[in-house]
Formats: structure tokens, sequence, C-alpha cells
């Protein structure tokens, strides 16, 4: 199946609530580098929020590789496995204005689904996803709340 809208499992996942109990979440975001190479970067459920079934919003940190190929072009693919299902999203993005009173220096981009498919092989099943452990759960949650509350704004 493909379309222009992530399903609401997914919604679900990347709505921005409870963010502690999906904190071993993790998901790749696949960009084109400079020299057109696939470059891959992982990030978390503190960093991209659904808006919509068609719209995203995404905070990246400043002056990485990732960032800094969505600023060139513009696009990227978001791969997330949840629930035994593999989630691929085609992404169109447009760098936000800079929140000069963010409490984390962050990119933020405003973000529309191109595309969206959901892979599921009739032979096997998936089990698991990217699952993440994180060393200092409270103040990485409350930097993820907070980053989810800038991009909100």
């Amino acid at each position: 199946m493909n379309t222009q809208e992530i399903s609401t499992n997914l919604f679900q996942l990347l709505n921005g609530k409870d963010l502690a109990s999906k904190q071993h979440e993790a998901m790749m975001l696949l960009t084109l580098s400079q020299d057109q190479w696939p470059h891959v970067a992982m990030i978390s459920v503190g960093e991209v929020i659904a808006i919509g079934s068609t719209e995203l919003k995404l905070s990246l940190w400043p002056n990485t590789i990732t960032t800094s190929n969505i600023i060139r072009n513009g696009k990227a693919t978001l791969v997330i496995i949840f629930n035994g299902i593999a989630h691929y999203i085609k992404l169109s993005l447009r760098k936000l204005p800079e929140l000069t009173d963010a409490k984390h220096k962050r990119e933020r981009f405003s973000v529309k689904v191109v595309s969206y498919r959901e892979d599921i092989a009739k032979y096997a099943e998936i089990t698991s996803g990217i699952q993440i452990q994180l060393k200092d759960p409270a103040s990485v949650l409350k930097r993820w709340n907070e980053t989810i509350e800038d991009l909100l704004s």
C-alpha cells in the first residue's frame, strides 16, 4: 500500500505524548550526502512529532551531516520498525525559523509526507525494531518533552 498518509498506529507512536512509554523506540532517518551517498542517522520519538496524518515536524541537532543534507536538498526517508511492520516514509522538509527562546538549540523542520508504505513479509514476522536503552532517562525525557514543546511552537 502506497499513500500520502501515515497509519493511525504510526500516528499514535509519533504524537508527542507519553514519551516515557516510547523511550526505547528508535528510527532511521536517511538523507543523501553531497557526494550522493545515502547517509543514515538514528532519531527518537523526542525529535519528531506527527501534527496530522500528512504533516510532521522534526527537530535535529545543528551542524550535523543529516541536518546539512536536509537543508541542502529538503528530502529524507524515515524508516520505522514498529508493531511488526516496517514503515517507510518519504519526506519533503522545509527549514523553520530559529526559536530564540528554545531550551535546546536545534534545527526545526516542517515536514510533508510525500509517500508512505508499510512492509510486511508473508513468510516472516518482524519481532523487533531498533530498540535503545537511555543512559539517563530522566534528563533525556525532560529534553525530549521540551523539544516536542518547541516543535509545537
